[in-house]
């Protein structure tokens, strides 16, 4: 929550949770793939990387 209260103070509410969500999902899911909870696959890899790129294309666009 500190790390979220702290990118508020330089962009919008909106851009800063779709971040944190996003970056958390990403973690959530990379960590489930690294245990073996989660299956691994070159689809979900691309769709990942491309999520990540779309959370940091809104912070550059912002």
């Amino acid at each position: 929550m500190v790390g979220l209260s702290y990118a508020m103070r330089s962009i919008s509410v909106g851009t800063a949770y779709v971040i944190w969500v996003g970056i958390g999902a990403a973690i959530t899911v990379v960590y489930g793939m690294v245990v073996g909870e989660e299956s691994v696959s070159v689809l979900k890899i691309l769709c990942l990387i491309g999520m990540v790129a779309c959370i940091a294309g809104l912070k550059l666009a912002n």
